[in-house]
């Protein structure tokens, strides 16, 4: 058993849980006040998350065994729920502030796009690497993928959930560029998708959207509309100071910040855990990032490197964008925070990727210890005898 465990990459096991386990802690605190004002028990969301975390460990454990190589053969299959599950939401989702991105389960909320967003990594990483040997031809080797993708973006955005849009195109731009597409391409796609965006904008600005980027950018000129919920972030993270105001003790959670549990959780770790918690977050956050773009580049398997740097720029962007939200760098989106943020769908969608990436990890640690034959003539013979008593392992 030891000797398995050595084949796992323990960063990839350890940080993961570690992140969860914390975010319930931060879930708990911060969303007690609100349960019981929602007629709840004080546990109410505590209790949700550890049922999601026990899902969640369960497939990260199965992903950890499963070797990542056979999703290629279940690519139709995944891609097939995918875009079930991406129509079904539009025609029986609950519609939650204008938009059907959820399916309501009475125990439970599932929200299709989280797991779009592993199932297109999954798919592009599979078709690019099978087409590895005519990458340079745009129409047989760039172009076809993209119309599935586009499928994807475009059902999506229907619901309307333009956050998880961005996302997930984010995502597949970092796989695309990884593939190792022509540059002259990779220019091409980019006017495609800049004629796109000019064309679909006029119909998708609303007020509601023009006023997330009033809150995010001017929030003071209304700080009790748009602006609101931006300042409230700001305050707690002001008084949190270096070292916060102590576990349970944060103000802005009771009532003032709203989402606390989920979007903007990382104020409330900010004002009862200070500087120093949130430093340890996206500590945690970032070393899960650049271990996945290290085995990307260690991986000799090209679906296993495009799978390991998606699953990366997954955790990544994510972060990026909701850490961006709360200190009014961007729009307000609604996207949770990786790991930390209360959401069954998310949490469940993070640590199955967080299972494939240790899987790839594992095929990486095991290529690497293989015995490399050697030819004892090439081999200077100080170099040879230096083992077994002056034996050559060799003979």
């Amino acid at each position: 058993m030891i000797k398995k465990l050595k084949d796992y990459d323990f960063t990839l096991m350890i940080t993961p849980i570690l992140l969860a386990g914390f975010g319930i802690v931060m879930i708990y605190s911060a969303s007690m006040v609100v349960a019981v004002v929602e007629g709840y028990e004080s546990t109410h969301y505590l209790v949700k998350q550890v049922q999601w975390f026990a899902l969640s460990f369960i497939g990260f454990a199965f992903c950890s065994l499963f070797n990542y190589k056979y999703y290629q053969k279940l690519m139709k299959l995944v891609m097939l729920i995918v875009i079930g599950l991406l129509v079904g939401v539009l025609l029986f989702g609950n519609e939650v502030n204008n938009a059907k991105s959820w399916f309501n389960f009475g125990f439970g909320s599932l929200q299709p796009a989280e797991f779009a967003k592993l199932g297109l990594i999954m798919y592009l990483a599979s078709i690019y690497s099978k087409k590895q040997s005519y990458i340079n031809d745009f129409n047989r080797g760039v172009l076809p993928p993209l119309v599935l993708t586009g499928i994807v973006l475009g059902l999506i955005v229907m619901q309307p959930d333009i956050g998880s849009a961005a996302i997930i195109f984010l995502i597949a731009c970092s796989v695309i560029f990884s593939s190792g597409i022509r540059f002259k391409h990779l220019s091409i796609l980019i006017f495609i998708g800049l004629v796109v965006v000019a064309i679909a904008i006029p119909s998708m600005v609303t007020d509601e959207r023009i006023a997330r980027f009033t809150g995010a950018y001017q929030p003071f000129e209304t700080p009790d509309s748009d602006g609101y919920h931006l300042i409230q972030s700001y305050l707690a993270i002001g008084v949190g100071g270096l070292t916060g105001e102590g576990l349970g003790h944060s103000v802005q959670k009771l009532g003032y910040l709203q989402e606390a549990h989920t979007d903007f959780i990382m104020a409330v770790i900010a004002e009862e855990l200070g500087f120093v918690g949130v430093i340890i977050v996206i500590g945690m956050l970032a070393m899960l990032v650049l271990r996945g773009i290290f085995i990307a580049r260690k991986c000799e398997d090209s679906f296993g490197a495009l799978l390991a740097i998606g699953i990366s720029s997954m955790v990544g962007i994510q972060a990026f964008i909701n850490l961006g939200a709360i200190s009014g760098l961007l729009p307000i989106t609604g996207v949770p925070l990786p790991f930390v943020s209360y959401g069954g769908s998310s949490l469940l969608v993070m640590m199955i990727s967080m299972g494939i990436l240790n899987n790839i990890a594992k095929s990486v640690k095991k290529r690497e210890r293989q015995p490399v034959a050697v030819n004892a003539k090439d081999m200077p013979e100080k170099m040879a005898s230096n083992n077994r008593g002056g034996k050559s392992w060799l003979v």
